[in-house]
């Protein structure tokens, strides 16, 4: 068997390299902190909801498989409660369960899946991909609201009431660059047009540009990481992350008679690094910020290998 020409490994080969290119030009400064934020909000206001719109305006609602949703988040959730259970309830666990698991599933897993598994393996992840966000950013924006509250009724401070917080999150969540295209896509998808080629051909061009550019961006990230200080603790979040949750995903799945491509494609999806998400709540709840950043190093760079492990035995099961 030529292992180098294995579907998981050809797949794999082009997303690591373009992160190697990203990792080169950080280290030589080719692209600057200061461009990152810049890049980065071209990739999520305009590229990725470009790509997200035209797959799935082609996608009818009764072609879409529920199932691997149903398999997937309580299998994550479930991931969640345990890691604050075990870690102690405050604002840093809360972000360190996220972190353990919150896939990257747009800027790594659309390439990957993409490549992998083509246009039916990008449909049942997309279908992820629209509640992704709204389940766990959600929770877990309820979760830490509700940490800063015991920590500010601690102290003797007045806190927000929950259902304040919930409808706050939920929202966020909905009016998203990601939910919105896919939501917005699934409703034109119904009406029966076809998008005129004056709007298709340049949805095409944005979206093409995405992958590319979001796997650059990621080694640029990488280039500026540190590690040092946090191996530990980073390398309890990249077990949770990379290996417990599609162990975790896959027996979810499994126990629901999901096989295939779904099965393969959620376990691949709960194997992806920490999205960058994750450091958005670190920043804004100021909790674990620098161990959160080593984190989504750590967990990217070994993914290398588990992604592999995963993808290859995936491809031997089915």
């Amino acid at each position: 068997m030529n292992f180098a020409a294995h579907p998981a490994v050809a797949s794999l080969t082009p997303v690591f390299l373009l992160m190697a290119i990203g990792f080169l030009a950080g280290r030589l400064q080719w692209i600057r902190d200061a461009s990152v934020k810049d890049l980065s909000n071209l990739v999520f206001l305009v590229l990725i909801p470009a790509l997200l719109f035209r797959t799935m305006s082609a996608v009818r609602f009764e072609e879409l498989d529920l199932r691997p949703v149903l398999a997937y988040f309580p299998a994550a959730l479930l991931l969640l409660a345990a890691s604050i259970a075990w870690r102690g309830f405050n604002r840093t666990s809360v972000v360190m369960a996220m972190a353990g698991v919150f896939s990257n599933m747009v800027m790594i897993g659309i390439t990957l899946v993409e490549l992998a598994y083509g246009k039916a393996g990008l449909v049942t992840l997309l279908t992820l991909v629209s509640v992704h966000a709204l389940i766990l950013l959600t929770t877990g924006s309820i979760v830490l609201e509700l940490a800063v509250a015991r920590e500010a009724r601690a102290g003797g401070e007045r806190a927000p009431h929950l259902w304040q917080t919930a409808f706050s999150a939920i929202k966020g969540a909905l009016i998203h660059p990601i939910p919105l295209p896919i939501i917005s896509g699934l409703l034109f998808s119904q009406t029966g047009l076809t998008l005129p080629t004056v709007i298709d051909k340049p949805l095409l061009l944005l979206g093409n540009a995405f992958g590319p550019l979001s796997l650059v961006l990621m080694g640029v990230t990488l280039a500026s990481t540190p590690l040092r200080g946090h191996l530990r603790d980073a390398l309890w979040i990249t077990v949770s992350k990379n290996l417990v949750l599609p162990v975790m995903v896959g027996l979810s799945a499994w126990a629901m008679g999901i096989t295939g491509l779904p099965l393969t494609v959620i376990v691949v999806a709960g194997a992806l690094p920490i999205g960058a998400n994750v450091f958005l709540f670190a920043q804004r709840y100021d909790a674990a910020q620098e161990l959160t950043t080593a984190s989504m190093g750590m967990t990217t760079l070994v993914s290398l290998f588990t992604l592999s492990f995963f993808m290859l035995a995936m491809s031997w099961i089915n």
